[in-house]
């Protein structure tokens, strides 16, 4: 495809019109459509950019504007629905996360996807973070040494969902890094969570994500705190990262602390751990809007058929996590099994001997080990507005 990728978003809700703005921002792409059902949205968005196209009929906007490919920003109890319509009008897809309300829509997603030969991308958006990418070259590096576990928080005053309770809606963020961090899959979940707002809808959660190693990840998430935390720590055999995306300049400052057992000793009396504490230090980053480098990446994979870093599998995985997570509420926080763990994104993403395709900070691609890099009804009635 040599012509600009011909794009729709629908959803203008919440964090649609962020994708508005970044698709028509990039010159490789001709945003042609917004649809919403909410004429006041639609209206306003016309303000902005009087040149594309709003429309209130998701059936029209699949069959009627001609376009390449469609980002789905709507309520997550929307995605499957529109994401299948999508897919097999022959548009090349990009949903919001979390990927669908479960496995197995995800499932018939990713197996539709590769049937019609369409690029399927999940909105991971922090995998596209240069902070974020800069964090796993440390790690991958050996300078923290092995990984003994990572604590996540982030927290703020609502906003209020009614459909998914605060793991679904805040988690899968925590959860992406991780995996992304951690490159495999937990081989077990529990969540624990009260409803303090609406009946049967958690506020708070507190999710553990046990792995292979001795390795573990914590995550807490509320919709009822009065400040604004989107704090992560990675507690390494040498020095830890502390990751702050509150913070404006210093996102990332890096600890030479540890703590270290004696090889030997003879008796309790002679038993010491030795605690280190070194220098702190905070590396240079070139900041760039994370939702700018994805949305590039989901054009890029159109149009040379790649196999984008955050695909249909991987949101799928993610998924079942957050099924668990729900699994374990409901039996008061007892640990949920995933089964045997595998690398993150599965076999069905590495089914390749090649390299794996990924994206770089400046958005360019480059090349490292790790697998395979391509990849081979109207809905009405629904509230779009997210």
């Amino acid at each position: 495809m040599t012509a600009p990728v011909k794009v729709g978003v629908v959803g203008c809700g919440y964090w649609g019109p962020n994708l508005v703005r970044n698709f028509r921002s990039l010159p490789d792409c001709r945003l042609e459509m917004m649809c919403d059902l909410s004429e006041e949205r639609l209206d306003h968005l016309r303000t902005l950019y009087p040149e594309v196209r709003g429309e209130a009929s998701f059936e029209h906007m699949l069959n009627g504007a001609g376009l390449d490919a469609v980002v789905i920003a709507t309520a997550v109890q929307m995605h499957y629905p529109m994401a299948r319509a999508s897919l097999l009008a022959g548009k090349h897809t990009f949903i919001e996360k979390p990927m669908a309300r479960s496995s197995r829509e995800c499932e018939e997603l990713v197996a539709l996807a590769r049937r019609q030969g369409l690029v399927l991308m999940v909105g991971h958006t922090f995998l596209y973070s240069p902070v974020v990418r800069r964090i796993r070259e440390i790690v991958e590096s050996g300078d923290i040494g092995e990984i003994r576990y990572i604590s996540a928080r982030r927290l703020n005053l609502g906003l209020y969902q009614k459909e998914i309770n605060v793991a679904w809606d805040l988690a899968p963020h925590d959860v992406s890094i991780i995996l992304y961090i951690m490159e495999e899959m937990p081989v077990s979940v529990s969540c624990q969570g009260s409803a303090h707002i609406t009946p049967g809808v958690e506020d708070v959660t507190l999710m553990g994500l046990t792995f292979r190693r001795n390795r573990s990840a914590l995550i807490h998430n509320s919709w009822l705190d009065p400040k604004k935390v989107r704090e992560m720590t990675i507690v390494g055999g040498q020095r830890m990262i502390v990751y702050d995306d509150v913070e404006q300049m210093e996102k990332i400052r890096i600890f030479d602390a540890r703590v270290e057992r004696p090889p030997h000793y003879d008796s309790f009396a002679e038993f010491q751990y030795a605690y280190h504490y070194g220098d702190m230090y905070v590396p240079y980053i070139k900041q760039e809007e994370p939702l700018r480098v994805e949305c590039q990446h989901f054009l890029d994979c159109i149009r040379h058929g790649r196999e984008p870093l955050s695909n249909g599998v991987q949101g799928l995985e993610l998924v079942k996590i957050l099924e668990a997570a729900d699994a374990s509420l409901k039996q008061g926080g007892s640990t949920v099994p995933l089964g045997t763990a595998g690398p993150w994104g599965g076999a069905m993403a590495r089914a390749g001997n090649g390299d794996q395709r990924m994206i770089s900070a400046g958005g360019e691609q480059k090349r490292a080990p790790g697998g395979a890099e391509a990849i081979g009804s109207g809905v009405v009635g629904c509230e779009l507005a997210h």
